[in-house]
């Protein structure tokens, strides 16, 4: 029974976000009466990023790099990936700290700590890289069984409550475009989530407020690349699409670094 439960987990986390929409396979859920507004981004400076599962905040450092040349202020959050609360708690202090507009930014499960601390009213655009991007209260195992279920959910294990990826997967599934050597690198910083971290649900939706831009990988092996494209259409983001794999942030820092300018109102 738990190696059951253990692999629903899994299954509910790569899937990635739910809707609330009727979806095009026809999957019932609960249909906004309004659609996003997405009113233009504010000039801001500062750029707070947040890391996903499997990873740490050191998966930004290439995007900020660009961001910093540009004279823009970022500060990367060390998301404890335990729970959501806590989770999002940790972006919000960040963001207390900033002394003007900012752009806040979400590779992957992040996006759901984007979703909620979005709301933050020193944020003025939300970007996500391909994140889950929530409604308000959504189920996420729901849809995630309406898509097919990528290749890294069978390379999750768990220590107890603690899940990872496996090193296999890690090379292959999760960073499969990026040189060997550097994706091993990654693999050894790679932060194990709490299962605890799954059970959350996002209790508003920032995107409906606040204008949004999306990145989709369209090699993803994490997040189904259909699911992230449905996330995107719904937010009414302005959607790029990057021949990449989950880690697009990190084999193509260029772009992702352009979209976030363009965010900030650059």
């Amino acid at each position: 029974m738990m190696m059951m439960t253990r692999r629903n987990f899994s299954t509910a986390l790569i899937a990635g976000a739910a809707a609330s929409l009727v979806s095009s396979r026809g999957t019932a859920a609960s249909s906004p009466t309004s659609s996003p507004v997405t009113p233009a981004p504010s000039k801001a400076r500062n750029v707070v990023l947040v890391h996903g599962l499997f990873a740490d905040g050191s998966c930004w450092t290439e995007v900020i790099a660009r961001l910093q040349a540009k004279g823009l202020n970022c500060t990367a959050v060390q998301n404890p990936l335990t729970t959501l609360p806590e989770a999002v708690a940790s972006a919000q202090r960040v963001l207390d700290r900033q002394d003007g507009p900012t752009v806040l930014v979400g590779h992957s499960f992040s996006g759901m700590i984007v979703t909620e601390a979005g709301v933050h009213p020193k944020v003025s655009s939300l970007v996500y890289v391909a994140a889950r991007a929530p409604d308000a209260g959504e189920d996420y195992t729901a849809l995630a069984k309406t898509y097919p279920t990528p290749p890294a959910s069978a390379g999750i294990v768990f220590d107890g409550d603690e899940g990872r990826l496996t090193e296999e997967a890690f090379l292959r599934d999760f960073a499969g475009d990026l040189p060997r050597a550097k994706a091993e690198v990654l693999y050894a910083v790679q932060q194990p989530f709490h299962t605890a971290l799954l059970t959350g649900k996002t209790s508003q939706a920032a995107w409906r407020t606040k204008p949004s831009w999306y990145a989709v990988s369209t090699e993803d092996r994490t997040i189904n690349p259909d699911l992230e494209r449905f996330m995107a259409k719904r937010m009414g983001a302005k959607t790029i699409e990057v021949k990449a794999s989950h880690l697009a942030l990190i084999s193509h820092p260029d772009t992702i670094a352009h979209m976030i300018l363009e965010a900030a109102g650059y």
